[in-house]
């Protein structure tokens, strides 16, 4: 995405504050998610098949984490 472009819809977006207590997972830039769903809607893939050069994960890890047979481990 060009800086032109990211100037212009940058300040579109919510900012969020950062929680303390519980932070959970490291935040994505807003702008490098912007790009992942730009992708994912200009070429047609799934969300899983994200290039992992983009900083995006397969997120196939998670999902098996959640499934009902890894709880009964």
């Amino acid at each position: 995405m060009s800086d032109e472009l990211w100037k212009r819809i940058g300040p579109l977006l919510l900012c969020k504050q950062p929680r303390f207590r519980y932070p959970g997972r490291k935040p994505v830039p807003d702008r490098k998610v912007l790009c992942g769903i730009l992708y994912v809607l200009h070429t047609g893939i799934q969300w899983e098949y994200l290039p992992t050069k983009m900083g995006f994960g397969s997120g196939n890890g998670r999902a098996t984490l959640s499934t009902p047979a890894t709880c009964e481990r």
